[in-house]
């Protein structure tokens, strides 16, 4: 066991691409870790997609052995949190297990919103926080402006913060020696009953699932049998060890170490982030405070695009989901779409990560329905049920009222561009809260309904701010709305995967933009089709798809008019046969260009 005034657990709090995996990787070199020929860019990413998009998905750890100057061996965990607001529980978990943060925030960019948040959460978990500016080798970086920004904005004291490039690894030792110094050692009993706290989980083919845990008393052994307070699972240890980033196998751990263990554990769903694992025959008398399950925010339909995927697809969701307990999904079919799933996801880049490693890793092609979020349903007769799934609303005639979940949003965004992100906020029915300056650049927040934020709010954001605004949330709660179920007929046959619930005012708007766009979308017919909005039985928007027109009366040259009138009506009466039977193919594109709305 190490002594725990030699123990430092730290965080790098960051926005994205402030260079936080970079400065991981300087530690990691620095202290020893992996030798040259073994180091990559971004090694704590092992994901494909983390490190071709520059974002952590993953939480991880790497424990570093380092000689201070004042001679002593100090053992570094760093645990290396995702900087995405979806992730923002797992980040708290992670957060809960160390006693000090670094915050690093990048020397030409300034405070951005997501690293606001994260360092918001560390400030109230009680860490001690290390600023570090980063990138000063850039010609744009102006460190003193930034020091001001973070104490305008975060009101912590920047006037020692360090000032590093984590690319050229200048002043990165002396992160190290402020990590030594300015934090503080874990406290912790080695002779009270166990007490762990589960910071992160993942599947491995070969051991089962590795459980990543940070000892707060006593002591994990292997072969010891633990308990998992939420859970209420038992297991015996196999092995237990710790991370340098090679995984080693330790005799046991202590009080402030960081470490994992295998315990034959099937699935990742068994082991909850946040959970208290406890000695089965000795356990602790309280579960540590902050556990929550994980709630899906967003949901949507996946469904293959080739019908003979269906099962592919099955076992490519199963798999994922063995390594990442918050996505869950269920069965469910479409009329337009044949057989699919219905999945719940942790936030919209939780549900692009989640496709693009389908289509990636499983070379499965897939259709996504309109992202949706969780409705509350007040009923007459005084019952309450939630809505997933549009295509499953109840008749009017029997609801009392419908309620819908709020974001508080924070966003920050440059003077030139606040004009234009609060005509945006506007638009979304949001409910300004505040508005504070730092420096040349707003820091705005706004109530909005998280239904107006799924579709496309952050493609907007970026398009209008020129992908320099940030932007973060949080769930508020939720609150009574005037909504309505919008259905899209075509051929006076509706389309369930285009079906969605939207607020009464902006019902016949998103209607009209829905028809317009499909019009365009869907390929011309040989009868005529028309493409409806409707609410309820009440149509609110129409455009119609001309005919394809073959000229049957090409083969008569003069002669009597009467012989041209009996091909016209002929041909008629066939047209009026074939818009009865006929069927339309809506192309897999129109799916999903018809979701991405509000170009104009």
């Amino acid at each position: 066991m190490v002594d725990t005034s030699l123990i430092r657990n730290f965080s790098i709090v960051a926005h994205i691409d402030h260079g936080k995996s970079t400065l991981a990787d300087r530690l990691i070199q620095l202290c020893g870790a992996v030798s040259d020929r073994e180091m990559v860019d971004q090694i704590l990413d092992s994901m494909e997609l983390e490190r071709e998009r520059g974002i952590t998905i993953k939480a991880n750890t790497v424990r570093l052995d380092y000689k201070a100057q004042d001679g002593q061996n100090y053992v570094l965990n760093l645990i290396d949190t995702p900087g995405h607001v979806d992730f923002a529980y797992e980040v708290s978990r992670s957060l809960a297990a160390c006693e000090g943060a670094l915050l690093v925030v990048d020397a030409s960019q300034g405070v951005e919103a997501q690293t606001l948040a994260n360092v918001y959460q560390a400030i109230n978990a009680n860490l001690e926080i290390v600023p570090v500016l980063n990138k000063v080798d850039l010609p744009a970086a102006d460190p003193a402006r930034v020091r001001q920004q973070i104490e305008d904005v975060i009101g912590i004291d920047a006037s020692d913060a360090l000032e590093i490039s984590a690319k050229t690894g200048l002043g990165v030792a002396d992160v190290l020696e402020a990590i030594v110094k300015r934090l503080p050692a874990p406290k912790g009993d080695a002779k009270k009953p166990l007490k762990a706290l589960l910071v992160d989980s993942w599947y491995d083919p070969y051991l089962g699932v590795v459980v990543l845990v940070r000892i707060i008393d006593g002591e994990l052994r292997k072969g010891m049998r633990v308990k998992m307070m939420g859970t209420g699972g038992t297991y015996t240890l196999e092995r237990v060890g710790v991370s340098r980033p090679k995984k080693e196998t330790v005799e046991s751990l202590g009080p402030g170490e960081i470490g994992f263990f295998t315990a034959a554990i099937k699935q990742v769903a068994d082991t909850r982030v946040g959970d208290t694992v406890t000695e089965e025959r000795n356990p602790a008398s309280a579960a540590l405070a902050g556990f929550k399950e994980a709630q899906s925010v967003v949901f949507a339909g996946f469904f293959p695009v080739d019908a003979s995927e269906f099962e592919d697809l099955r076992d490519a969701m199963g798999k994922l989901r063995l390594n990442d307990a918050s996505f869950s999904f269920e069965m469910e079919t479409s009329a337009a779409l044949g057989f699919g799933f219905r999945c719940g996801f942790l936030g919209l880049l939780h549900l692009e990560i989640i496709r693009e490693r389908i289509e990636r890793e499983f070379n499965v092609e897939i259709i996504t329905t309109a992202p949706s979020v969780i409705y509350n349903i007040n009923m007459r007769d005084g019952t309450k049920t939630t809505l997933h799934n549009p295509a499953d609303m109840p008749d009017t005639a029997v609801i009392e009222s419908m309620e819908e979940p709020w974001i508080e949003a924070t966003i920050f965004v440059p003077d030139e561009y606040l004009g234009s992100v609060l005509k945006l906020c506007e638009d979304r029915r949001g409910r300004q809260k505040q508005l504070t300056y730092a420096g040349s650049r707003a820091m705005v927040v706004y109530d909005l309904p998280l239904n107006e934020v799924v579709f496309d709010f952050y493609d907007r954001l970026k398009s209008v701010s020129r992908g320099y605004a940030s932007f973060d949330y949080k769930m508020t709660g939720y609150e009574e709305a005037d909504l309505v179920k919008m259905s899209i007929l075509v051929n006076a046959e509706p389309v369930d995967a285009l079906s969605m619930i939207v607020h009464k005012s902006r019902a016949e708007q998103r209607g009209r933009v829905m028809c317009e766009k499909l019009k365009e979308l869907i390929p011309r017919h040989m009868f005529q089709i028309p493409v409806q909005a409707a609410i309820g039985g009440k149509i609110v928007a129409r455009e119609t798809i001309s005919a394809m027109r073959k000229d049957v009366t090409a083969k008569c040259y003069g002669g009597d008019i009467s012989r041209k009138r009996k091909l016209l009506d002929k041909q008629k009466e066939g047209k009026k046969k074939m818009r009865q039977f006929g069927k339309v193919d809506i192309p897999q594109e129109a799916f999903i260009a018809a979701l991405k709305m509000d170009e104009n």
